[in-house]
């Protein structure tokens, strides 16, 4: 039995020596890659703080001790020593362990939100809260992955440097990436800190002694320490949190466990906030994560232990727009890429290779990425800015305000949108088609494939005066659907035996409403099924389609609470079309971390369910009982 079998707390592991902690370690690693080879899953960012968390849970008693952990996917170590090991082959399956912290599942977890830099704020306003109640606890928040390029984070230590009495560790998880090499000036500044000689013991026996000398004493050590903070600051921008008024420790080796212990058992000592720098290496201890050049091994596929060949998948939607937006940046020289630290996930990297000079990565920094491709407009180009679905969310505020009050032509193209599964509740992009719809002038596409992916990028781009918004989901995109007939902008998937039903299928789920048809048609309704292709605004083809039909049917891979359903009943209502319409989409709640297909089969959006609703609904309406012109998710 190895020692990890014996960590029911992290209690346990006070009992260890440091031979069995160095054994601890390796069998922790062990544990990662042979979990994550079968599951997937984000194995570089834990490889690199397994020594960092045993320090953590060595030096501080969770979970009175509250300890906050910023972008949460590194947080599989922390679960492992928080008596979930045993479990720990569940993870990011249906039923198992989430991929981030979950309350649900440990008392040792108070924050599951996973966006970056966010941590310091929770943290700031834990501790602030048990300074006022007199509690005698500690709060650790540990940042990396480059979350300190985040603005959120640079405002909660704004604030966090003024609470004297606020108990506050902060470490700082510097492995010079976030999915790749951090960018920015802080990124160099962390950069000389790793390098910088370290001026402390020094100083302090320095102010002991001029302190004693009468009269002279105080002044000297002053004038000296003025002149040493601004050689520090010329070689090393310490100063960088120091300046801030915040106790500065390091930097430390973050694998050396017995290091990080002592740096954080004297950050506890101290009775304000401070600052643990602490140097790691992603995908440490894993030869194949470390010499991954991509990423570490960030978050991969399930892969080949020997060899760290990640399994095959083919090619998915985000390969798909990589090659489109190379080809649409050699026919339009004005056309430049923006990414949030995320060029290879969201498939920019094809295109930074080809024009280096048009590609921005901004860092973790959502809402300057959307207000710099307001800049970038007004400047005459036409920004790209690829992100993920449940992100843009941060960066609201600047798309309304900054890019569409200033009818700017940016183009924004959301990944992961829809349900995503795996990663829970934070990461489906299941809220963008409700929260875009109340941007006056945006428009809004959704393809159902490949051929559409590449087709509606090339028509968003060309619009110069609106921002414009191409969304996909996650995973492998299914075989190119031709249409039968264009109506409007819409194109006509199918058309089959009366007027029944209008059913209108947005992006991903076309393929299903196909199905669905198909079902139908079987049972003797007549069906008209509508790719609306640019679903905002609605078009007015589609509105007098509903018209012309006895029951409108919408279905979206979107929150069902004011997505395109219920605008396009809004649509119906104002157009006076009294068409009775029914909405399905995804129940409004977070949702647990399944596949994609279990998770949209919950919803009631496959095609059977869908079918059998539809077939309930023309059934109801054949026999003269009404339907309301309400909608519901499924």
């Amino acid at each position: 039995m190895g020692h990890l079998d014996s960590i029911a707390t992290p209690r346990d592991l006070r009992g260890l020596s440091d031979d069995q902690l160095d054994e601890l370690a390796q069998e922790i690693r062990q544990t990662l890659v042979s979990t994550c080879a079968v599951t997937g899953g984000h194995l570089g960012p834990n490889l690199g703080v397994v020594e960092l968390t045993l320090a953590i849970h060595r030096v501080f008693d969770s979970p009175r001790d509250r300890i906050v952990l910023d972008t949460g996917h590194q947080s599989y170590v922390h679960k492992l020593l928080t008596g979930r090991a045993g479990d720990f082959s569940t993870l990011r399956q249906e039923g198992g362990l989430s991929g981030y912290p979950s309350r649900s599942e440990s008392e040792h977890d108070i924050v599951e939100n996973s966006h970056a830099s966010t941590a310091l704020s929770y943290a700031d306003g834990l501790a602030k809260a048990y300074a006022i109640k007199g509690e005698d606890r500690h709060v650790v928040a540990v940042i990396g992955d480059g979350a300190l390029t985040g603005g959120m984070a640079w405002e909660a230590l704004n604030n966090i440097a003024i609470a004297d009495d606020s108990r506050l560790v902060i470490v700082v998880n510097d492995n010079e990436r976030s999915y790749t090499p951090t960018v920015g000036g802080l990124a160099n500044a962390l950069t000389t800190l790793r390098t910088s000689p370290r001026y402390e013991q020094l100083l302090d026996v320095v102010k002991r002694r001029l302190n004693a000398v009468p009269g002279v004493g105080p002044a000297a050590y002053d004038a000296l320490h003025a002149m040493k903070k601004g050689m520090k600051d010329a070689i090393a921008p310490q100063g960088l949190f120091e300046d801030l008024g915040l106790k500065y420790v390091g930097p430390v080796d973050g694998h050396d466990r017995a290091a990080v212990e002592h740096a954080l058992a004297a950050a506890k000592k101290f009775n304000g906030p401070v600052i643990v720098h602490a140097l790691t290496k992603k995908g440490y201890g894993y030869s194949a994560a470390e010499q991954h050049e991509a990423d570490q091994f960030h978050a991969p596929r399930p892969f080949d232990i020997e060899t760290g060949e990640e399994h095959p998948t083919g090619r998915i939607w985000t390969d798909h727009f990589s090659e489109a937006m190379v080809q649409l940046g050699e026919r339009r020289p004005d056309v430049v890429a923006i990414t949030a630290a995320m060029m290879h996930p969201v498939g920019l990297d094809a295109f930074e290779r080809r024009f280096p000079r048009r590609t921005f990565d901004v860092g973790i920094a959502e809402q300057h990425a959307v207000t710099s491709a307001a800049g970038l407009a007004m400047g005459g180009l036409h920004p790209v800015f690829a992100v993920y679905a449940t992100f843009l969310n941060r960066a609201f505020d600047q798309v309304l305000m900054d890019v569409a009050l200033h009818q700017c032509g940016v183009t924004f193209v959301l990944d992961r949108s829809g349900v995503t599964g795996d990663d829970g509740a934070s990461h489906n992009g299941m809220w963008d088609m409700s929260i875009l719809q109340v941007v006056p002038g945006l428009q809004l596409a959704a393809p159902r494939d490949a051929a559409r992916l590449t087709e509606l990028l090339d028509e968003a781009v060309e619009v110069d005066d609106a921002p414009t918004v191409v969304r996909f989901p996650k995973g492998p995109p299914p075989a190119d659907m031709e249409a039968v007939d264009r109506m409007g902008r819409a194109d006509v998937m199918v058309r089959e035996g009366d007027k029944d039903v209008l059913l209108v299928a947005v992006g991903s789920m076309v393929a299903t409403a196909i199905e669905v048809a198909d079902r139908l048609v079987d049972q003797g309704i007549g069906v008209t099924v509508v790719d609306p292709r640019w679903v905002k605004p609605v078009d007015p083809a589609i509105v007098a389609a509903a018209a012309e039909h006895r029951l409108v049917v919408s279905v979206e891979d979107n929150g069902i609470v004011g997505g395109c359903g219920s605008v396009l009943l809004q649509t119906l209502n104002e157009a006076g079309v009294t068409t009775p319409v029914r909405l399905h989409g995804i129940p409004q709640e977070f949702l647990d971390h399944a596949k994609r297909p279990v998770i949209l089969a919950r919803a009631g959006l496959d095609a059977q369910s869908l079918a059998r609703s539809i077939v309930e609904d023309v059934t109801a309406a054949q026999a003269g009982q009404p339907l309301l012109d309400v909608g519901h998710s499924a």
